[in-house]
C-alpha cells in the first residue's frame, strides 16, 4: 500500500501555476531525489506533501498514522535550549527522558552528591522501562558526526550550524517519510560522506532535494523531474536519467516544430480563403481556434545560464609562490598563541593551474585563501604574488552585494553598460544571460533567494576582466543545470582558479591540484582533484551506528570496498581493453602454430612468433595484477 498518494494537485502564487494538475504515488523504502531548475516548485512540493500549504485543487492521500518529518531550507526563528534538547525535541517522552538524563549526568560532573546519583540513577531505570537507550545512541552519533556541540546553546549558533541543529533533529526522529531540503548545505565533505551513509541505511522513505551530484547517484532510487509546472517520474540512476530527459526534450521539440508548421499554414488559410470557402469548413476554423489557444497555453522551456567571461591579459607564468608560510590570529584574551591555522607550508602556484581547497567546517580554508592572495599577512614566510594578476573573489557571504540597491547596479557599480571582451553589452541584456528577466533586474538585491544571489555575483564577477579567479563556496543554491555549465566554464578557463567547495563530483571535474587542511596546521598538497587525494588515504572505515545485532559479514565486507577515482576507473576500463585485445591476437598466434605449415616458415619468423605470444602473457599477467590490485 502507498504511504502517500498525490493526485490531480494544482498551486500557483498568481502567475502561471507552478505545480499543474500532478499525481505522485510514494512507496515504503524508497529514495526519491526531486530535480528541477530553481523555482520551478521542489520546495513547494516538499512542503504540500508535510502539510505546510494547502494545494489549490486536487487530493492528498495519507496512510492512517503516517509521521513525516522535515528539513526545511530556511531557519525557524524560535529555535531554543541547547542542541540536546533541540535535536531530541518531538521525541516525546522519551525526548524528555534523554533531555533530563544529559542534563543530570552534566550536573554529576559539576556535583557528585547521593542525590544527583539517585536521580540519574531513576532516569537511567525509566529508560530502560521506555526502550529509549538505542534513542539516546542516536541522538548521540548524529550530534557527534554533524560536528554539533550538545551543550551549545541554539539562539547563540550561526545560520549554518543552526541548520545542522534541524538536520539532526529531523534524522533522530525517523518518521515513515523524511522530507531533506539540500541536507548537504553548510556541512563539510566528511559530514556529507558520513549522512551518505546513514541515510543508505535509514530503514523508511526518504525525499529530498540536493545539488550534489554524488550524493544524488549514490542515494536515489528514483528521480522526480519537475518542469513547467508537469511532473515526471525516472526509475532510473541520473546519469540515464539525463539521457532520457535529453531524448524525452528532443522530441518534444521536433513536436512543436511540426506543430508550429501547422499552425502557420492554417493561419495562412484563413487569412487567404474566400468567405464561402471557410463557412464550408467551419470544422477547420473551429481547429484552428484550439490551435491558437493550445499554443497561447504552451511554456517554453526555461532559458539556460550563458556564461561568459570576461579574460584579462595573460598572468605571469608564476602566479603565487609561498615559501614557510605560517598563520594564526592573534590571541588578544590570553598570553598564549592561537594555534596555528597553517604551519610551515611552501608551495607555487602556476599559470594555468586549478587548485581546489578541502578542510573540514571551521578548519580554516577562506582564511587560506586570504592569506594566498596576500590579504592576510602570514605570522612567518613569504607570500610572492606573480605578476599582471586581475583577481576576481566570490565570497560565500556575498559581502561584495550591496542589498539596498538593484540587481543591475550591482553588475557594474551603476553603469548602463559593460565592455565584454572588447564589445559593450547592456546591462539588462547581459542579466538575461544569467536568467534575470528585466524585471528581476530591476529589483533590490535584498529580495533575491540564495540561488539568485550566487548567479548575481557569478555575473558581477564575469563582467570584470580577470586571469585569477578565486571562488569560496560558489555551488550553494545552484542547480545542478547551472552547477555544469560553471563547470564547462571553469574548465576552459585559461587563467588560475582557486576553488572552495564541499562539492565532489564539482571538485573532481574542475581542479588539477588540491591543498587539504588536516588539521593543526598541516597543508598537505595532492595532484588531481578529490577522489585522486581519498585515493592516496590509508584505509580508514568510519566507525558505524551500533545496532542490537551484528551486521552480517557480507555486509561488512561492501561496506569497506572503497569507491574507486575516477581516474582509476578509466585505467581499470582500460585494463579490460587492453587484456580483450592481448588474448585476441594470443589466440590467433597460437593458432597459427597449430598448422603445419607454420613450421616450414624461416626460423627468425618461428622466433618472432613464439616472442611475441611469450611478451603478450607477460603483459597480461601484469594486466591481471593491476586489475586485482584495482579491485581490492
Amino acid at each position: 500500500m502507498a504511504l502517500l498518494s498525490i493526485n490531480n494537485i494544482s498551486m500557483g502564487f498568481g502567475q502561471a501555476p507552478i505545480l499543474d494538475n500532478v499525481s505522485l504515488q510514494v512507496e515504503p523504502g524508497e529514495r526519491i531525489c526531486l530535480i528541477g531548475r530553481n523555482g520551478e516548485g521542489k520546495t513547494t512540493l516538499m512542503k504540500i506533501i508535510y502539510g505546510l500549504l494547502e494545494p489549490l485543487s486536487g487530493q492528498i492521500t495519507r496512510k492512517p498514522g503516517l509521521e513525516i518529518g522535515m528539513l526545511e531550507q530556511t531557519v525557524p526563528v524560535e529555535l531554543e535550549g541547547t542542541v540536546f534538547q533541540a535535536v531530541s525535541d518531538g521525541l516525546g517522552r522519551r525526548g524528555q527522558l534523554l533531555q533530563d538524563y544529559h542534563d543530570v549526568s552534566r550536573l554529576l560532573a559539576e556535583e557528585p552528591t547521593r542525590q544527583v546519583m539517585d536521580k540519574l540513577n531513576r532516569l537511567q531505570h525509566e529508560l530502560e522501562t521506555q526502550d529509549a537507550w538505542h534513542v539516546h545512541l542516536q541522538v548521540d552519533t548524529v550530534i557527534s558526526h554533524l560536528k554539533l556541540n550538545a551543550d551549545a546553546r541554539v539562539d547563540t549558533l550561526s545560520a549554518g550550524l543552526k541548520r545542522r541543529v534541524l538536520l539532526a533533529r529531523a534524522l533522530v526522529l525517523e518518521p515513515d517519510i523524511l522530507l531533506l531540503d539540500e541536507p548537504t548545505n553548510h556541512l563539510d565533505v566528511d559530514s556529507i560522506v558520513w549522512l551518505e551513509e546513514f541515510l543508505l541505511k535509514y530503514p523508511k522513505t526518504l525525499i529530498f532535494v540536493t545539488h550534489d551530484r554524488m550524493f544524488l547517484r549514490k542515494l536515489s532510487t528514483r528521480i522526480v523531474n519537475i518542469d513547467r509546472g508537469t511532473l515526471t517520474s525516472w526509475q532510473c540512476d541520473y546519469d540515464t536519467f539525463l539521457k532520457r530527459r535529453q531524448n524525452q526534450l528532443d522530441a518534444e521539440l521536433s513536436e512543436q516544430k511540426l506543430f508550429d508548421k501547422k499552425l502557420a499554414q492554417e493561419e495562412a488559410w484563413i487569412r487567404t480563403g474566400i468567405r464561402a470557402r471557410r463557412t464550408r469548413n467551419e470544422g477547420r476554423v473551429r481547429q484552428l481556434l484550439k490551435m491558437r489557444q493550445i499554443r497561447r497555453q504552451r511554456r517554453e522551456t526555461v532559458g539556460k545560464v550563458r556564461f561568459a567571461m570576461h579574460e584579462a591579459q595573460t598572468s605571469g607564468e608564476l602566479v603565487i609562490d609561498v615559501q614557510n608560510v605560517s598563520f594564526a590570529y592573534p590571541d588578544t584574551a590570553s598570553e598564549t598563541p592561537s594555534p596555528k591555522i597553517i604551519d610551515n607550508l611552501t608551495t607555487a602556484i602556476m599559470r594555468g593551474d586549478k587548485i581546489g581547497i578541502i578542510g573540514p567546517n571551521g578548519s580554516g580554508k577562506t582564511t587560506l585563501l586570504k592569506v594566498l592572495l596576500d590579504l592576510l599577512k602570514p605570522t612567518q614566510g613569504t607570500v610572492k604574488l606573480g605578476t599582471k594578476l586581475e583577481i576576481s573573489y566570490f565570497d560565500q557571504l556575498h559581502a561584495q552585494l550591496n542589498e539596498t540597491k538593484a540587481v543591475w547596479e550591482n553588475v557594474a557599480d551603476g553603469y548602463s553598460v559593460i565592455m565584454l571582451n572588447g564589445k559593450e553589452r547592456n546591462v539588462i541584456g547581459y542579466l538575461q544571460d544569467f536568467l534575470f528577466t528585466p524585471e528581476q533586474a530591476r529589483n533590490l538585491v535584498q529580495n533575491l533567494s540564495g540561488g539568485e544571489r550566487n548567479r548575481l555575483l557569478l555575473a558581477r564577477l564575469f563582467a570584470k576582466p580577470s586571469n585569477v579567479l578565486v571562488l569560496d563556496e560558489p555551488t550553494n543554491d545552484l542547480d545542478m543545470e547551472t552547477l555544469e555549465l560553471l563547470e564547462e566554464l571553469l574548465i576552459d578557463y585559461k587563467g588560475t582558479v582557486l576553488l572552495v567547495s564541499h562539492d565532489r563530483a564539482f571538485l573532481n571535474n574542475v581542479v588539477t591540484g588540491t591543498l587539504v587542511l588536516e588539521g593543526q596546521g598541516r597543508v598537505s598538497e595532492f595532484v588531481g582533484g578529490y577522489d585522486d587525494w581519498k585515493a592516496l588515504q590509508p584505509s580508514q572505515e568510519a566507525q558505524p551506528v551500533k545496532k542490537d545485532k551484528e551486521k552480517p559479514p557480507s555486509e561488512d565486507k561492501a561496506a569497506t570496498k572503497k569507491k574507486l577515482s575516477y581516474k582509476q576507473q578509466k585505467e581499470l576500463d582500460q585494463i579490460h581493453v587492453n587484456i580483450e585485445q592481448n588474448e585476441k591476437e594470443l589466440s590467433e598466434l597460437q593458432g597459427q602454430m597449430t598448422q603445419p605449415s607454420f613450421y616450414k616458415q624461416p626460423s627468425d619468423v618461428i622466433a618472432g612468433v613464439a616472442a611475441r605470444i611469450q611478451e603478450l602473457e607477460t603483459q597480461n599477467e601484469q594486466l591481471f595484477a593491476r586489475w586485482e590490485q584495482l579491485e581490492q
